[in-house]
């Protein structure tokens, strides 16, 4: 597999790739990736990689080549330019020393990995299975990045360089098909594969974890998880934690756009910007909160589906959802029957939601309980890595399911 993030990255792609590599290991095969330092969601290289230059590591019986590149702090098109070309030359430049493999998958982004991914694979006469996380394209576009036309232009193209090159092509939402049909893919070559939920059930009382967070009993939290990027539009609980002082919105993660918020927060004391949970405690952490807030600029449309929003369908609180309503995330939110709909970049519409489920526990209860129940029937692990044993193997030669 190739893969820019993977393990110890808690957050995006990086858990995926992590137990797709780990599920073969454990099944036997030998199983190797081509990473990059681990750097996300804070865009900053770990430590313990700071200055490694190249590493081959073993993870739970996957061997992990990673090589280093740039990590860009602040995203331009430029500077993703350069992390994305960095990642192309450095992979050409040193590719993992393995025997021969039997296919070749790809977690795309990064776009620079999907082509080393595809050159790799025509190096070795196997078959190529990219699997389209997010539209990288039509992410830069839509996303408000400085220089995003140009970068939509060049994204586009190295992804249709990619994909066109692809024995199948898993798409991780239906939204994304035209897209990548309109790229020159064959449309009986492409299979959806969704994500599932990586994470463990809640295993604390509510009333512990929200204790230990120093939240009180009677005050409603809204907790936004994840990655503090551009596409997300955060500004919009900013703006919403402002016009009610009573309500308190907590952002836990990290990313390119974290300075900004605090920044933006200063004034905005019942806002709070938190680090990361540990692995171990992340469930109880979202369980806790009242509600769960997933959020995307009104332009995001069909490039990307959020993976923090299996996470929250497993903790079992209920979602409102600050994206387009034509969006693959809002089908999704409709989808699982775990939440509701606000128009995007509207602090308003987003605050009387809040309020809605506030005044109605039951009602938010309910709403709540079906995030699991949808987990349990569409979106477990079992099933989600089914999917990508059906898709290497239909590549490999097999009949498809």
């Amino acid at each position: 597999m190739v893969s820019t993030n993977y393990a110890p990255e808690h957050a995006g792609i990086g858990p995926y790739a992590t137990q797709i590599a780990e599920h073969w290991a454990s099944t036997g095969h030998d199983a190797h990736v081509l990473a990059g330092m681990p750097h996300y969601p804070a865009w900053s290289v770990e430590p313990e990689y700071r200055g490694a230059l190249r590493r081959t590591e073993k993870r739970a019986g996957v061997t992990v080549h990673r090589r280093a590149h740039t990590v860009p702090s602040r995203q331009t098109a430029l500077r993703r330019a350069l992390f994305e070309g960095s990642i192309l030359l450095h992979g050409a430049a040193a590719p993992p020393r393995m025997p021969r493999p039997d296919l070749v998958m790809a977690q795309m982004p990064s776009l620079a990995g999907g082509v080393t991914a595809a050159r790799l694979a025509a190096r070795w006469k196997v078959p190529f299975v990219p699997v389209v996380q997010d539209l990288m394209g039509a992410a830069a576009a839509q996303s408000g990045i400085s220089g995003g036309d140009r970068a939509a232009a060049f994204a586009a193209r190295a992804e249709a360089y990619a994909l066109k090159r692809a024995t199948l092509v898993g798409v991780i939402h239906e939204t994304f098909v035209d897209r990548v049909v309109a790229m020159g893919v064959d449309p009986g070559k492409i299979r959806l594969v969704p994500n599932w939920s990586h994470v463990a059930k809640p295993t604390k009382p509510r009333g512990e974890t929200r204790h230990h967070l120093g939240w009180a009993p009677d005050q409603t939290v809204v907790l936004h998880s994840g990655n503090m990027g551009l596409k997300q539009g955060l500004e919009v609980l900013v703006g919403a934690a402002r016009l009610d002082p009573e309500v308190r919105f907590v952002l836990m993660g990290d990313g390119s756009q974290r300075a900004a918020l605090a920044s933006m927060a200063a004034d905005v004391p019942n806002l709070d910007i938190i680090p990361p949970a540990a692995d171990n405690g992340f469930p109880d952490v979202l369980a806790a909160a009242d509600v769960l807030a997933v959020t995307q600029h009104a332009a995001v449309l069909d490039m990307s589906v959020p993976s923090k929003l299996t996470s929250y369908f497993q903790a079992g609180r209920p979602v409102v959802a600050s994206v387009a309503a034509q969006g693959g995330t809002a089908q999704e939110v409709r989808r699982s029957g775990a939440g509701v709909l606000v128009p995007p970049e509207d602090p308003a519409a987003l605050l009387e939601a809040v309020r809605s489920l506030a005044g109605d526990p039951e009602g938010a209860d309910a709403l709540g309980a079906a995030g699991p129940v949808h987990v349990a029937a569409h979106l477990s692990r079992e099933a989600g890595l089914a999917r990508i044993d059906a898709l290497i193997g239909e590549a490999l030669g097999g009949n498809r399911p």
